[in-house]
């Protein structure tokens, strides 16, 4: 029991960074590779925010997510923008290339050597049963499954989800309905940006800070986005739950380094099985 509860909770995580994964895709038709990179260099900003500019920790972590809305939109505005209407794979390959250059950027100025990051909430651990958890774990779960939420609806129930589904549909025809397709496009960048900022904030206390941080967790949340339906937002949700309850199965009873190998072999069964995914629509159909 308590491998499924740690595995559920890192699960959440992993499900927030599939969830930006799957907007950017829904909605732009782009597999952001550098969505990791992008952050980590959030969570380095609340670190000096809080390491060297004293901020209480809520405070950095506001204006941490507000840099990587800002970051996302410039990121959009000044590449991706440019190559909008360019083939997907010349597209995907740029999110290669900034992957990275914003690495190699995020090294030279904050080295390669790791460092240890705060929690929100220190503590020793409570038992609940037979499980231990810390309350630093709840403000995890609990944050996570709000801002799931809240985007889930945001996306399936306002104005800005409407026009995101239907720019994502149909770019011509949403524009020619009065649809500002850029403008779009650009607050999906952000929203993405600010759910990885969140989830490498999250997990920076339990893997270190480094440069990078991200990249097992981005795999992870690729896989779980890949198993839930690379269309679907409560699939990236449940693939990553099922990604981060798999691993730590894996990790325990058999041996940790090959986590990644049965991970890929999960996705492997299961794209034989369900070629969509877990919650994919048939024949690949863009729905909620």
């Amino acid at each position: 029991m308590q491998i499924i509860v740690s595995g559920l909770i890192f699960g959440f995580v992993y499900g927030l960074a599939a969830l930006g994964l799957v907007l950017i895709y829904k909605t732009t038709d782009i597999v952001n590779f550098a969505q990791g990179e992008m952050a980590m260099v959030t969570t380095f900003m609340s670190f000096v925010l809080l390491s060297q500019l004293g901020m209480p920790y809520f405070v950095a972590f506001a204006l941490a997510l507000l840099f990587a809305a800002l970051f996302g939109m410039i990121i959009y505005h000044v590449f991706m923008k440019r190559v909008q209407t360019s083939p997907p794979l010349n597209q995907m390959v740029l999110t290669l290339g900034l992957f990275l250059v914003i690495n190699g950027i995020a090294g030279l100025i904050w080295g390669y050597h790791p460092r240890s990051y705060p929690e929100a909430f220190a503590g020793d651990p409570f038992q609940i049963g037979s499980v231990f958890i810390t309350f630093n774990e709840l403000f995890m779960v609990g944050l996570t499954f709000i801002l799931m939420l809240v985007f889930y609806l945001i996306f399936r129930y306002t104005r800005i989800g409407l026009a995101m589904r239907a720019s994502s549909q149909d770019m011509v025809a949403a524009e020619l309905m009065g649809i500002k397709v850029s403008h779009v496009f650009m607050s999906a960048w952000a929203i993405g940006a600010v759910l990885g900022g969140v989830a490498g904030i999250m997990t920076a206390p339990f893997i270190f800070l480094n440069t990078t941080m991200m990249m097992d967790i981005l795999i992870m949340a690729f896989a779980g986005a890949v198993i839930g339906g690379f269309i679907s937002l409560p699939g990236a949700v449940v693939g990553g739950l099922i990604v981060g309850v798999y691993e730590n199965l894996v990790s325990y009873y058999i041996a940790p380094e090959l986590k990644m190998v049965y991970t890929f072999i999960l996705i492997i069964v299961i794209l034989y099985v369900r070629p969509q995914g877990i919650l994919g629509g048939p024949k690949f159909v863009k729905k909620v």
